[in-house]
């Protein structure tokens, strides 16, 4: 049995507590050894074995600790990890990965120096909903794909106490926040797009960054991917909608494990990642003499786990990371580019 990777966070907020902390603790390929706690110790409360570093710096000195997951806020991204790699350190990052793709390039060179691997969080590929929609358009089912619509809502009218998302810092603002998990889907089935456009908007009062997003990307053969992000969607319209010369897709943007995760539940429980009833998408097909046929498709469990095994097999087995340089330099390119 493979020695298991000794790991620690640099927060223990939401995403430390719920997307991390869990699936470290449950996965035999890692030892969950610490957390870097500035000011609220609240780690031990959880977890009574795992250290809480004072410092970063007394973390990134530890030489026991072999991989760091960076799940600052997204503006301490690039030093952060920089610090890491250069402590000899693989590191996990929450997208964004950085602001810009110059920084993303700077910071992938120098993981390539030291001999280190970066790593991109970006769990909605493990999701229940994105994994029936890739199936759906891989089966070739719709016929030609005239366009895609995925959209990330909610309604957050006031503004937020996390400083990082409300002002406007490098890589603040919902379409870094929201829109970045769905360019992400997109371009893990298509790839890069022939040419894109971005529009944003603010509406909430005395908001300081973007709480609306929308991204038009065309791929070939004339295929549309419209990407929308909003704060202020009161009744949200289905998170995901296809149309095809032969047939249209519709699910609600859901996935359970986050919502699981909030109300307690552990990656090990067998109910875990199991979408509630109610949650199929439908598909509607028409075949040569134009009938109309509609079923119920329904998805598979959704499996954030599986992004920390790919974590394991990449640093244990040098087996590539899914989530691709080239995939994030794309993506980071869209989100940093001029709004019209």
């Amino acid at each position: 049995m493979q020695k298991p990777i000794v790991t620690a966070l640099l927060a223990y907020g939401m995403s430390g507590k719920l997307f991390h902390a869990p699936f470290v603790n449950f996965h035999n390929g890692f030892e969950f050894k610490g957390v870097f706690e500035h000011n609220n110790k609240r780690v031990q409360t959880d977890y009574p074995n795992v250290k809480s570093y004072d410092s970063l710096q007394e973390l990134l000195d530890d030489q026991e600790i072999e991989l760091v997951i960076v799940n600052t806020p997204s503006n301490l991204h690039v030093d952060h990890t920089k610090k890491a790699l250069l402590a000899g350190k693989h590191v996990l990052v929450e997208k964004p990965f950085a602001p810009t793709v110059k920084e993303a390039k700077e910071l992938f060179e120098l993981g390539r120096k030291v001999g280190r691997k970066i790593m991109i969080y970006q769990n909605r590929r493990f999701s229940s909903d994105f994994a029936v929609t890739r199936d759906i358009i891989n089966s070739g089912r719709l016929g030609r794909i005239i366009e895609i619509h995925f959209r990330y809502d909610r309604y957050r009218a006031e503004i937020g106490p996390k400083a990082f998302k409300e002002n406007p810092f490098p890589a603040s603002g919902v379409v870094y926040d929201l829109a970045a998990h769905l360019l992400d889907q997109t371009i893990c089935i298509l790839g890069k797009p022939d040419s894109y456009r971005k529009i944003t908007g603010i509406y909430r009062e005395n908001s300081k960054v973007d709480d609306y997003g929308h991204i038009h990307l065309v791929y070939p053969g004339q295929k549309n991917v419209f990407i929308t992000t909003s704060l202020l969607v009161a009744d949200p319209l289905p998170g995901i909608v296809i149309h095809g010369t032969k047939g249209s897709f519709l699910k609600s943007f859901c996935d359970s494990q986050e919502d699981q995760l909030i109300a307690g539940m552990k990656p090990g429980d067998e109910d875990f990642g199991k979408e509630a009833v109610g949650k199929d998408g439908k598909l509607t097909t028409v075949n040569s003499s134009g009938e109309k046929t509609t079923e119920l498709i329904p998805s598979v469990r959704g499996r954030y786990i599986d992004l920390f095994e790919a974590v394991h097999q990449n640093v244990r087995n040098y087996i590539p990371f899914p989530v691709k340089e080239e995939e994030v330099l794309i993506q980071l390119e869209i989100l940093e580019s001029k709004a019209e």
